[in-house]
């Protein structure tokens, strides 16, 4: 009796059967992503007051949020050193807060590790928040009502911001993921 190739049979989950991720897309496009939003200071906008808030911190936030363990805790520093030429801010300010940023991130995984989305948020509000003071305070501003009342709009922008950046990240770990067929 002749057995068929299974190969040739095709039904509704054939074509999920025999199929691994991509190590390219896999290991690169977390990476990428987080570099090509440390870029976006780079394009002109003109206005009175930095509103554009960190969309490079907050990408890598939504990747260690939307998916534990991908980054590992070190990463904070050579993305934080890519941000940093890109900025403006004085050379190592990003490297601080980046570094930072993934061992409260780390911290807070390792007490809390189910959260929610909200909570998610809020943590990634609050990092990105203590990062646009730390950064003024690093850059040289003094302190006042003035630097702080300049600072919100980039703060509430965030918080609108992270929902989307989130989103986005989390259609790009799909993308990410897609499955090639192996051949053999």
């Amino acid at each position: 009796m002749e057995r068929a190739d299974p190969r040739s049979r095709r039904d509704a989950y054939g074509s999920r059967i025999n199929r691994a991720h991509s190590p390219l897309l896999a290991y690169t496009v977390p990476w990428a992503t987080i570099l090509l939003a440390s870029l976006l200071p780079v394009f002109p906008i003109a206005t009175a007051a930095p509103i554009v808030p960190p969309v490079g911190l907050m990408t890598m936030l939504a990747w260690r949020l939307v998916r534990p363990g991908l980054l590992p805790v070190w990463a904070g520093f050579p993305l934080g050193m890519f941000n940093d030429l890109f900025s403006g801010q004085p050379f190592g300010s990003g490297i601080l807060l980046w570094s930072l940023a993934m061992i409260v991130v780390e911290a807070i995984e390792t007490r809390f590790p189910w959260r929610s989305f909200v909570q998610d948020w809020l943590i990634a509000v609050g990092i990105v928040t203590c990062s646009i003071v730390a950064a003024a305070c690093l850059s040289g501003a003094s302190l006042g009502p003035p630097l702080f009342a300049a600072l919100m709009p980039q703060v509430l922008l965030s918080l609108m911001l992270y929902p989307i950046i989130a989103r986005m990240i989390s259609t790009l770990d799909r993308f990410r993921l897609l499955r090639v067929r192996i051949l053999g």
